[in-house]
């Protein structure tokens, strides 16, 4: 898929220990600077992925002009991920409150190689702003997909940095090079359309306070 957009990821570094399922590996990326900006390993450890041998994994990292509290509450919400996502035209929640377990089905825009998704949530941290979901089923290419995504302030304190890492499996047919333009155009995507939408709300909420 051609894409003028490209999966930030890194070349080296990576650190795999064996105690993965039989066949896979258990591979944790840690980029050590993306753009100048760097994962804590606290936070790092989260993007720990058993990866098998027909899948592959990798991440996106987004610096963000707003708190974390502010970004936080746009991605929490995982009956709307249209919020931010802009290849997902709706979304219903199937079964749950919006706590781990929750099932929700979306529906992405035309123009993609898929036209439904069943989601788990996996993972919601809110104190220590991560989520995590994993695709189940539905109409799509990305079988066995995991997501886990990670919120930490940026070294100013006053802005955010978001990592985004998954793990899936390549479709027969495609290469794992393949497989990561097509999802990292994605989630690129999405992150920057997050960014946007969340330097926004800090301006309004700086606006308020200085009009109240």
């Amino acid at each position: 898929m051609p894409s003028s957009l490209q999966l930030h990821r890194t070349t080296a570094r990576f650190s795999c220990q064996k105690q993965a399922p039989a066949g896979s590996t258990m591979t944790r990326c840690v980029p050590v600077s993306c753009g100048g900006v760097s994962v804590p390993d606290t936070v790092a450890r989260y993007h720990t992925h058993a990866v098998g041998p027909n899948q592959c994994c990798s991440y996106a990292v987004q610096p963000i002009e707003a708190p974390v509290d502010t970004v936080w509450s746009v991605v929490r919400r995982f009956d709307n991920p249209q919020g931010y996502k802009h290849f997902v035209k709706s979304c219903h929640v199937i079964t749950g409150d919006g706590n781990v377990g929750t099932l929700r089905e979306v529906h992405v825009v035309s123009g993609l190689p898929a036209a439904c998704s069943t989601e788990r949530l996996e993972i919601l941290d809110d104190e220590r702003h991560v989520l995590s979901f994993s695709v189940v089923g539905g109409d799509h290419r990305l079988t066995n997909y995991r997501s886990v995504t990670t919120l930490h302030a940026s070294p100013s304190g006053t802005g955010t940095v978001v990592v985004e890492s998954y793990v899936v499996d390549v479709p027969t047919g495609n290469t794992r090079e393949d497989t990561r333009l097509f999802v990292g155009t994605i989630v690129r995507c999405n992150l920057q359309s997050l960014a946007q939408i969340a330097d926004h709300m800090a301006r309004r909420q700086v606006i308020q306070i200085i009009s109240s």
